[in-house]
């Protein structure tokens, strides 16, 4: 077979699996028959989840090139090249299929016949503008055209990671567009669609790539990129797995409804999961090291082994794939969108109005948000794995960093998912205390971790030029973009500036309407509140500290603005997001006004505790450091009268031996 041909091969397969598994999806599971109401015809009914399919397997190409590239492969190299290559192809046709889509969504919404009349225009034209899903497919139409170009301009390392991450971030319009905003666990789902999104295009992705570069690479480089995509593959196998087990509760909701055709689709998909699951797990039990080995013979053996059942992997997951865009064409078995008859708190929210907030509820209410679940379980995972580490080869790890990080963990996952999150959109004062906790409380914990020195220590070093997760640590260490937002003044003024600027600017309304919003907010406060704690008394490497006295300032004054600002919000007599805290139709709990009130004190409270701790802590390492410094210079006194001595000792010596000599 010809080096083409290998390398069309993946992708063909792909397709014809995908497409197979689509057809029989939508005639199985009734996605593609006619509307009742303004059906907009069969060339939409089946052309719109076609297209669809083609946005998802391109999207695929396009992530995942660029993350294999980045983890597996060396800059500069040919295949390095061939990666960034096939994701600026890929971007080109996520353009063309994201711009069909996008008429193609137009019509099916407001089915009309295409012309080129001034009112069909006018018409599109007001979709692309004034309603979420045109806005949406617009978004995602200019980010293709621009990732198309950005992919084939670049070649170095840090301009690909940036193409990367942009990459990733153009995958999150069209996925909050995969769940209804007026069905019940709306937040749960757009964030579970979002990571099913991304781990998938990640695992397809990069293993189209690897079987596009299957020509390019010699045998020991071929076994050790497969081992390091395997790596990648099982990280996205686990996030599709408990992304989709979430989006499935939330359509499903009820085991007996397995039985619907929803479910069957819905089967179809787990099955292939599973499968590609015991295909990974195959050729990562041996057939990985066999294909680096010195053997020849039985590396063959074992390419052609494992190329059979990359081929097997491929076809399932074209099925997965078509049989995802199916499953989002059918309609789940049970109305999962809220009551006709809403309150208010449904109206704003999306959700109930929880019970009233007892001491009971601080410990049985949860509201899991399942994006940041992701992150306290990845995070706990790789940090007990390097200590793990270190202790087999004999290295010892402080055991109050390792307690001090897993408390920090499920102190995240308590605020994001347990009851401050469950509260946090209708009590003012819940949502002051996670945010001081996420600020201030979490990351100081965080920050004793110290994970960057841990990471340093326990992940292996790279030989060959390329990047893995300790090199790409140390280069993000070692940014002029870190020497900026490191810098203790900056740390500083964003830590105290974004506290003002988001609750006396529109910042706070957008958290509150708009999910994504809201995950920007934890982000943004656990961020800026660990550069913030770091800058102060951390011992991951920055570019620089300054001297404990100049520390010890800063510390008073933060003390200072967060009293004044606790005061300011106490002291305020109007509400803040008047229409959402003050219409929540809440008949227990305080006022809202009062409410406030209670949450300007928690901001003043909560916020000085840290502060306060972060200040004794900082006076005790400058104690620390002047007996050090102390210890340092007796020994180099001490060092440096010894010297004296023997000096003087041997000059006596030689006038003793002088003075003999003249006496014979």
């Amino acid at each position: 077979m010809s080096s083409l041909a290998q390398r069309l091969a993946g992708p063909a397969i792909l397709v014809a699996a995908a497409l197979a598994a689509l057809l029989l999806g939508l005639v199985y599971g009734g996605g593609a028959q006619p509307q009742l109401l303004l059906d907009p015809g069969p060339v939409v009914r089946w052309g719109l989840p076609i297209i669809t399919l083609a946005v998802n397997l391109t999207a695929a190409g396009m992530v995942g090139s660029l993350v294999l590239a980045l983890f597996a492969l060396r800059a500069g190299e040919r295949s390095f090249d061939s990666a960034l290559d096939a994701a600026s192809i890929s971007a080109a046709l996520f353009t063309v299929a994201s711009a069909l889509n996008t008429f193609f969504t137009f019509i099916n919404v407001l089915p009309s016949t295409p012309s080129a009349g001034a009112e069909f225009g006018e018409q599109l034209g007001r979709f692309l503008v004034t309603t979420d899903a045109g806005r949406a497919w617009s978004l995602t139409v200019l980010a293709g055209a621009a990732l198309t170009v950005l992919a084939f301009a670049v070649r170095g390392w840090t301009s690909t990671l940036i193409v990367a991450i942009l990459a990733v971030a153009s995958l999150i319009p069209m996925a909050t567009q995969g769940h209804s905003g007026d069905e019940a666990g709306h937040n749960v789902a757009v964030s579970a669609l979002v990571l099913h999104i991304v781990g998938a295009a990640v695992w397809l992705g990069g293993l189209i790539l690897l079987v596009v570069l299957r020509p390019q690479l010699h045998a020991a480089e071929l076994g050790t990129v497969l081992a390091r995509y395997s790596t990648l593959a099982l990280a996205a196998f686990i996030v599709v797995a408990l992304s989709g087990v979430a989006r499935a509760i939330v359509g499903v909701v009820e085991p007996r409804y397995l039985l619907s055709p929803y479910g069957a689709l819905l089967g179809v998909k787990v099955v292939a999961l599973l499968v590609m699951g015991a295909l990974g797990a195959r050729y990562r039990s041996g057939l990985i090291a066999r294909i680096g080995s010195a053997d020849t013979t039985g590396r063959d053996a074992a390419t052609r082994r494992f190329w059979g059942l990359v081929t097997l992997e491929i076809v399932f997951m074209g099925i997965a794939s078509g049989a995802a865009v199916a499953l989002s064409r059918t309609p789940p078995p049970v109305d999962t969108r809220l009551p006709d008859v809403k309150t208010p708190a449904e109206i704003l929210t999306g959700t109930p109005l929880p019970p009233e907030l007892t001491i009971t509820q601080w410990f049985t209410q949860w509201d899991v948000d399942i994006l940041w679940a992701f992150a306290v379980g990845f995070g706990l995972f790789f940090y007990l794995a390097g200590v793990w580490r270190l202790h087999r080869r004999g290295d010892r790890w402080p055991i109050y960093r390792t307690l001090l990080w897993v408390l920090g963990m499920l102190s995240l996952l308590w605020v994001t998912s347990g009851p401050i999150n469950a509260y946090q959109d209708y009590l003012f004062s819940v949502h002051m205390m996670g945010h001081m906790l996420l600020t201030m409380a979490i990351p100081m914990m965080l920050v004793f971790g110290a994970p960057v020195s841990l990471a340093s220590r326990a992940i292996a070093k790279r030989a060959d030029g390329t990047r893995g997760g300790r090199e790409w640590i140390l280069w993000a260490v070692h940014t002029p973009f870190a020497r900026v937002v490191t810098h203790p003044l900056f740390a500083a003024a964003m830590f105290i500036g974004s506290l003002w600027a988001f609750y006396y600017t529109d910042l706070f309304r957008w958290t509150l309407y708009d999910h994504i919003g809201h995950e920007w907010m934890v982000a943004h406060f656990l961020i800026s509140g660990y550069l913030f704690v770091q800058s102060l008394v951390g011992i991951d490497p920055v570019p620089l500290r300054y001297p404990y006295a100049f520390r010890l300032l800063t510390l008073i004054g933060v003390m200072a603005m967060h009293a004044f600002f606790g005061i300011a919000i106490m002291m305020s007599t109007g509400l803040f997001v008047a229409e959402w805290f003050g219409s929540m139709g809440r008949t227990w709990g305080e006022a809202p006004l009062v409410d406030q009130y209670t949450g300007g004190g928690v901001a003043w409270s909560i916020g000085e505790i840290p502060t306060l701790i972060l200040a004794i802590t900082v006076a005790v390492q400058w104690s620390r450091s002047d007996e050090r410094t102390q210890r340092r210079t007796d020994r180099h006194a001490d060092r440096t009268g010894d010297a004296e001595l023997q000096a003087y000792n041997a000059q006596l010596a030689e006038m003793a031996a002088r003075d003999a000599r003249v006496s014979r």
